[in-house]
Order: C-alpha cells, then structure tokens, then sequence
C-alpha cells in the first residue's frame, strides 16, 4: 500500500491498497478510501466518510469534518463521495447533521475547483463543475451536470437544477435555479434563457432545446404568474423528458424560482 511515511492513518481507516496517501495526510477513524483514489498531500479527513474508486484529492482539503451548524451536537452523521471526483486545494467538505438527513453526498465525475466549501446536508449529483471559490450553505441540493461559476454561493435549501449554468461572480442565490437555465447577476440575479451549449453537449435534441428555451421564456419573462405560464406550456409545446423535468422542478419548487 503506497502511503507516504509522513501520512497519518488511523487503525481503524479502509484504505485499499491501491489508493495512494501522500505526505502529511491525516486519514481518521471510519474513513473507507477506495481503490485507486490519490491523496496528493497536507489532507485531514475525518470519518464516517467514505471515498470511492479513482478519485484525486489535492493539498490542503478538510473532508468529513463537523458541520459548522450550531445545533451539530457531535451526533453520527456521514460523508459520501463517489467516483472520479476531482477535488483541487483548500476544499472544505462538511459531514450531515441529524436534521439533514445526517449525509453530506457529493456524487460521481464531479471537478470541484479551489477553495470551493460543501455545507452540512448538501447533496451534489453527479457530472457538476463548481467554480473557485463557489460556496454552498447547509441542505443544497445541486443536480446532474450544473455548472456553477467561481464566487457564487448557494442559501440554505436553494437547488440548482439539471444541466443550469450560474454565471461566475453571481453573488448570494436565494431561490431555486430552474433546470436547463442560464442564470447570472448583473445588477440582480436572473435567468437569461436556456443553456443551450449544454444541452447540446448533452445530446438533448434541437426541438426540445426549441421548446426549452420557450418554456423558459414564458416563465421568466413573458408577464404571466407561473400557474399562467405552465398553462400554456402545457397547451402549446410538445412532450418531452427534458420539459417534464422542468415542471417537476417548480412543482416541488418551496423556495420560488429565480426569474
């Protein structure tokens, strides 16, 4: 097993013997390392946190630590991080709380950049770039292959949705950010239409990219109150998964949606 004779290990840690422990790591009790999994060096991680298969953590990350929510009374909470994740320097990854779910979850093929922090409770799909500097407070949710520019942060319970990019420097975003949506803030947070670069690198199709950026349209700027404006998606565009996901979204939607 290649762990650097500087690493501190834990009796009790699941290292696989082909994950790699660079120098100055600090690996705690409860914490499962999967296989082929690097830690590039100076990491602390705390458990219970588990780390999957052919992920590469840089220097200077804190993973699995205490939440900093002040109602975390030291209760079991946990960590899970999935496959090929990219974690670059200074990360802060914060374990569950029990009125979260007691999970922090970060899913698979995820490039998390520098200084990025994860809150308690989070939970980040999978295929997601989360910009320098992005910042989540506790219980957000964000979905499959958002993309959230450097020095934007996310309030507590605010989701972002599938295949959403948030334009860097978006400063505090306080509602939900609908799926398929490019949002940004120039004076204020808004939403500029459908992400289409997205969603063609995605393989969604050029109709349902059409009727995407109609749907987004009517609901965030065609002058109707949102039961109005899905009225009339529902009467005008044609199915599809793509648009389905859309309306599931503002129908579970408790915090409003940016517009």
């Amino acid at each position: 097993m290649p762990i650097h004779p500087t690493a501190i290990v834990h009796p009790q840690a699941q290292v696989d013997p082909t994950a790699v422990v660079g120098p100055y790591c600090v690996i705690g009790a409860d914490v499962h390392i999967g296989a082929r999994t690097e830690l590039k060096a100076n990491l602390f991680i705390e458990g219970p946190t588990w780390i999957g298969k052919d992920n590469v953590l840089f220097p200077y990350s804190s993973i699995g630590v205490a939440s900093q929510d002040k109602k975390y009374a030291g209760e079991y909470a946990e960590t899970r991080i999935g496959d090929n994740n990219t974690i670059r320097e200074f990360v802060t990854i914060n374990r569950g709380t029990k009125g979260g779910g007691s999970l922090t979850k970060i899913g698979n093929s995820n490039w998390i950049m520098a200084y990025v922090h994860i809150a308690h409770d989070a939970i980040v799909g999978n295929h997601c770039i989360l910009g320098n500097a992005v910042t989540f407070a506790g219980h957000v949710t964000i979905e499959d292959y958002a993309n959230v520019g450097a020095f934007s942060g996310l309030h507590q319970f605010c989701r972002v949705g599938r295949s959403a990019i948030i334009g860097g420097y978006s400063g505090a975003i306080t509602q939900d950010v609908l799926p398929y949506s490019m949002t940004v803030a120039k004076r204020e947070v808004k939403t500029f239409g459908a992400n289409r670069i997205g969603m063609e690198r995605r393989g969604i199709s050029s109709e349902s990219i059409e009727a995407l950026q109609t749907a987004l349209r009517l609901l965030t700027r065609g002058k109707l109150n949102t039961t109005q404006a899905i009225a009339k998606i529902r009467e005008e565009l044609p199915e599809s998964p793509e648009l389905e996901q859309l309306l599931e979204f503002i129908r579970t939607a408790e915090r409003g949606f940016v517009k």
